[in-house]
């Protein structure tokens, strides 16, 4: 039985997600388009997407250029939900979802021509990062390419940043600075080859309708008309984003495993 989100607690992310929003990266669609305008995905290549979720994202690659993807995904309800929509959009001989932990995959058999992470690394500790990381780097082929689209920070008071993201959205989140999210990859090995910076439009009404659609924007604005606590809790995180406009963007970035 799926276990009834509390809107009091939940974190961020999975709060957006029960308002209606469909894209939930930092950057929206537009950042991630670029990463996929890098890759240059080729059909019959394999693509690993940490943090499948509901697969959609997975569902949608397989679709748009001929790959095959699969998704890791540590949410037991999310992995069901996942599979159905899988098997719904009749893709089942090119997308997989694998219940695992992010943390540990050294569990998979495979290496990837590709690794896809969204908005995850910035919710872990640096150690965090450092470990999913080499995890990452390890799960790729030689010359395999890792793309990253995640929160990105600056500014004197990163401190006061990290403390109010955490107060809102419910996670600790650590973002970080380009040059910081750069030398995470290069040590563990990875050649950053292309990277994008811009500003923070998970919450721009005007970026919602342009990449969602009106449809989207009105849903979010219904449910968070009706259900107090949900609005509350946007509102809040919208304040933080606001608050630091030129302190928090996104930045996406696209690197190499070496050869050998």
């Amino acid at each position: 039985m799926t276990k009834k989100l509390d809107f009091q607690t939940a974190p961020g992310h999975q709060i957006l997600a029960a308002a209606g929003k469909q894209t939930l990266r930092p950057g929206g669609r537009t950042a991630t388009e670029q990463l996929f305008a890098w890759a240059d995905f080729q059909q019959g290549e394999n693509v690993l997407e940490l943090a499948a979720s509901f697969g959609y994202s997975a569902i949608a690659l397989a679709r748009r250029y001929g790959v095959r993807v699969v998704g890791i995904e540590k949410n037991p309800d999310s992995v069901a939900r996942a599979r159905a929509n899988v098997a719904a959009a009749g893709l089942s001989d090119r997308v997989e979802i694998v219940e695992g932990d992010i943390f540990q995959l050294e569990h998979l058999a495979e290496q990837f021509d590709y690794v896809l992470a969204e908005a995850i690394l910035t919710m872990q500790s640096p150690p965090g990062k450092a470990k999913i990381i080499a995890g990452i780097c390890d799960r790729l082929k030689p010359k395999g390419l890792f793309l990253s689209h995640e929160l990105l920070v600056s500014g004197k008071d990163v401190s006061a940043i990290n403390r109010d993201l955490a107060t809102t959205i419910r996670v600790n989140a650590k973002p970080l600075s380009s040059d910081d999210w750069i030398a995470a990859s290069q040590e563990a090995g990875l050649i950053v080859q292309h990277h994008s910076t811009g500003p923070m439009n998970l919450l721009n009404p005007r970026c919602i309708a342009r990449e969602e659609g009106l449809s989207t924007l009105l849903a979010i604005g219904w449910n968070m008309l009706t259900r107090p606590v949900l609005r509350q809790r946007i509102l809040s995180m919208r304040q933080v984003f606001n608050r630091y406009g030129s302190d928090l963007g996104y930045i996406v970035f696209c690197a190499q495993k070496p050869a050998s």
